[in-house]
């Protein structure tokens, strides 16, 4: 069985709206889109975030028109630049300065798809972090790595996260009114992967302005839910699996070496007392060798008839 492959179907279909059963009774999710713009515009009023270069004048539509795929009725099409706060990566202190002990600072290698890896971690000081307060980290943040051979990887910052900052590397994604585990399903998607379109030569990566626009998916908020409760059921399934895979391997891995070290000691199989000596076939063999039969010195103790 080809786990990988199984847990992207299950992503594709979550994304797609046929993992779980719609309910009528949800609210659309154009009227969460409705909320998330009324929330992101009162962000804007109170100086908290900066207004889109994209005018209000804009019309949305058009951009819709060539969706990936088809999604249920009562969900919408978006993209990510209207449903997050925030999108933009960090940067690297002048002359890597950091600190042997502070704020945590997250680089590529600390993104994984299953969380914040905190080997090789790297720190900066609070007045270094206050020159990049812009970059802060904040719980149910997503860190998408958007350069190099670790494009794409992303993780969800932790709801009891406390302070932290991002290299250049790492872009934030500040989901507003989405449950971030949907929205990491969906990074996480085939979907997603065939949507990026990186640039560059040598060193690969993802503008922000590609990232911005690519198409979302939006459920209403209740399924978000039931999807996120699904796909965690199933993920857990696929990891038992895999680890009793893991254990198997293991078992006959073991098996393995007990069958021959039974066999190197003689007692795989019923001895014939009319077998040829071994000290007969060595002659053959090396007619010069020396026998003995002293066997004290060795770790273990051979058949009558074997010779070490």
């Amino acid at each position: 069985m080809d786990t990988k492959k199984l847990r992207q179907k299950i992503l594709d279909l979550a994304i797609r709206g046929k993992l779980v059963p719609q309910d009528p009774n949800d609210e659309p999710a154009s009227v969460l889109l409705e909320r998330i713009k009324a929330e992101k515009e009162r962000l804007i009023k109170e100086g908290k975030i900066k207004r889109s270069k994209k005018t209000a004048k804009t019309s949305d539509t058009p951009h819709y028109e060539n969706v990936p795929f088809e999604i249920p009725e009562n969900w919408v099409w978006t993209d990510i630049e209207n449903i997050c706060s925030k999108i933009g990566s960090g940067s690297t202190p002048r002359g890597s300065n950091y600190s042997s002990k502070g704020i945590p600072f997250f680089r590529s290698q600390n993104i994984y798809n299953n969380g914040l890896v905190y080997e090789d971690i790297k720190f900066i000081s609070e007045d270094i972090h206050q020159t990049m307060i812009g970059t802060e980290v904040l719980p149910n943040d997503l860190l998408l790595n958007i350069t190099g051979g670790s494009l794409g990887r992303c993780a969800i910052v932790p709801a009891n996260f406390q302070r932290g900052n991002v290299s250049q590397h790492v872009c934030i994604m500040r989901p507003i009114l989405i449950v971030s585990e949907y929205f990491h399903a969906f990074v996480l998607s085939s979907s997603f992967s065939k949507s990026i379109k990186i640039t560059g030569s040598g060193r690969e990566g993802l503008p922000k302005y590609n990232l911005e626009r690519i198409f979302f998916p939006l459920p209403p908020l209740t399924e978000q839910y039931r999807i996120v409760s699904e796909i965690e059921h199933w993920f857990a399934l696929i990891n038992q699996i895999e680890q009793d895979k893991l254990d198997l391997q293991e078992a006959i891995k073991q098996a393995k070496n007990k069958i021959l070290n039974i066999a190197i000691h003689g007692k795989l199989v019923p001895q014939e007392p009319s077998d040829e000596p071994a000290s007969e076939l060595l002659k053959r063999i090396n007619p010069k060798a020396e026998i003995t039969c002293d066997n004290a010195h060795y770790t273990f103790k051979v058949p009558t008839g074997w010779i070490m």
